[in-house]
């Protein structure tokens, strides 16, 4: 793509835990990656080595997030979640426990009548995932 064109990119902003996050989200996809990362320097607002940005891939989708240098009355909602179309049930079983863990699930793994197995969990970091089995 060249610099020019027009794209949208998941940004997701967290308070501190951004690089723990990313770490996690890409050890759960086999193209799990991340591609870029800047870091906050001591003459930057914020933390110390927080991230300023950084890009990565997971599912075949590319993300950024960085740490907020300021402290938000607002964080992440299940209103706007991420969407993953598992290829089999070992993998969404997998997904499930890996992101439910410390996290909230919203709608427990199931069969709900529109797909064979379906959960959907805020994360321990407040991320909103929809893991999907058609």
């Amino acid at each position: 793509m060249a610099d020019n064109d027009t794209a949208l990119t998941p940004f997701l902003m967290f308070e501190g835990a951004a690089t723990e996050a990313m770490d996690f989200y890409v050890s759960l996809f086999d193209d799990g990656e991340i591609l870029s990362m800047t870091r906050r320097g001591s003459d930057d607002s914020g933390a110390d080595g927080g991230v300023h940005l950084a890009e990565f891939r997971v599912a075949g989708q590319r993300l950024l997030c960085s740490d907020s240098a300021v402290h938000h009355n607002f964080s992440f909602t299940p209103s706007l979640s991420l969407f993953v179309r598992c290829r089999d049930d070992a993998e969404l079983t997998r997904l499930h426990k890996a992101l439910a863990e410390g996290g909230r699930e919203l709608m427990p793994l199931g069969d709900y009548g529109f797909s064979t197995r379906f959960a959907w969990v805020n994360d321990r970091f407040g991320v909103s995932w929809q893991l999907n089995l058609p």
